[in-house]
């Protein structure tokens, strides 16, 4: 710690250096005013011990106002004698940061090391509060950036229900208190005309900033182009693949961007869909509360924004009467314990699965309920690390 010291001459000058330069602390000792003002000026100090009759009571003032002037984030101890209350009160109603009463014992010096190193580390501790409190600003900022995409009102469709749900990601940082992070999930639904709607979920790597806004410029891009004419889904993420692998915003640092697009005719009960680098989707038979994977893992594509030029498959299945289909992103199973392993004890497609199968007879959104409770439930309180988003549809 860099202390400046400010001490009309004295006797107690010699043990006051003596006391405080211990350790890893540097300190200088100035005795007249010009020199204090020009060293003071000359570097920045973390703490400043100075006398309140340095250099005489009467331009003590202007001395503690000009320190706090070059100085205003770095605390400033006051040493005065007990007979001299009355003068304390006013630098204290000043900004004084703390004091300690001058005893002609000279007793007082033994108490210098404490207490600055102790008003140092109160004053970084309020810094850093007011950094915490500004970054938490900037993360709900982004994060309300980030949920202005996800739709409020659903589509409605006949012989179908549809819904849609998106949690941030939940981090208790001291066992309590729950950060809610920033991420790059999202969902989206749209019809394309009376008989075909869209359903998607995208992830963008990393978290903050740079995922929502990746999240942002791929969401635009999608309405930007939804009305042109492709043949298939696998068409149409390739036509966004190409334009994002042309975007700075989504490439710098190696970003990316995980895709779900998928397209259901409600008037064949046919779903299509391509995967970029993403969670395929599930069905579950309400019948039989049999659960299957749509789709094999050698048919998910690159995620988005890696490589131009690449083809992307286009998938499709028939969707019967009483059954179910999942879309999720990577939150959703990759939840796990606080104290356990990330990869072997998370949450799994196996939870996805039980999950499912455990709110058969439940409404859709209660369902969708049941899955978020349960993908919660195995960080057992600590929250999940990434953000996630769902769609459930039923074919009733």
């Amino acid at each position: 710690m860099k202390i400046l010291v400010g001490w009309e001459p004295s006797p107690e000058i010699e043990t006051i250096e003596l006391m405080l330069n211990v350790g890893s602390h540097e300190v200088v000792i100035c005795r007249h005013a010009a020199v204090y003002i020009d060293t003071l000026n000359k570097s920045h100090w973390d703490a400043v011990l100075l006398s309140l009759d340095f250099p005489s009571a009467d331009e003590a003032t202007a001395i503690f106002k000009a320190t706090q002037e070059a100085l205003p984030t770095s605390p400033i101890v006051g040493v005065i004698r007990n007979s001299e209350f009355a003068r304390l009160i006013e630098y204290i109603s000043d900004g004084l940061h703390s004091h300690i009463i001058r005893d002609d014992d000279q007793n007082f010096i033994m108490l210098l090391i404490s207490i600055l190193e102790a008003a140092e580390k109160n004053v970084r501790a309020l810094r850093d509060q007011v950094v915490a409190e500004r970054l938490s600003e900037e993360v709900r900022s982004v994060r309300k950036l980030q949920e202005s995409v996800v739709p409020k009102d659903l589509p409605k469709l006949r012989d179908y229900s549809v819904v849609g749900r998106y949690e941030p990601s939940e981090i208790r940082v001291d066992g309590r208190n729950v950060v809610v992070m920033a991420g790059g999930d999202y969902y989206d639904s749209f019809a394309l005309n009376d008989d075909q709607l869209v359903m998607l979920v995208g992830d963008a790597s990393g978290h903050g900033v740079k995922a929502c806004m990746s999240i942002m410029t791929m969401h635009t891009l999608i309405r930007m182009i939804r009305e042109n004419r492709f043949i298939d889904t696998a068409e149409f993420v390739g036509a966004v693949n190409e334009r994002l692998c042309r975007s700075d915003i989504v490439q710098d640092e190696g970003g990316f961007i995980t895709l779900l697009y998928s397209i259901l005719d409600t008037s064949t009960h046919q779903l299509q869909w391509t995967c970029a680098g993403h969670p395929l989707p599930l069905l579950q038979n309400m019948d039989t509360n049999e659960i299957s994977t749509l789709g094999d893992e050698d048919q998910i594509g690159l995620p988005l924004a890696v490589m131009q030029g690449w083809n992307y498959e286009c998938l499709s299945a028939h969707i019967p009467p009483r059954s179910r289909v999942l879309l999720y992103t990577d939150g959703l199973d990759e939840a796990f314990p606080p104290e356990g392993d990330a990869l072997a004890d998370q949450f799994g497609v196996a939870g996805i699965t039980d999950a499912l199968k455990e709110s058969i007879n439940m409404s859709l959104d209660e369902a969708m309920n049941h899955l978020f409770n349960k993908s919660t439930e195995i960080t057992a309180g600590a929250g999940r690390h990434d953000d996630t988003s769902v769609m459930m549809i039923e074919r009733k």
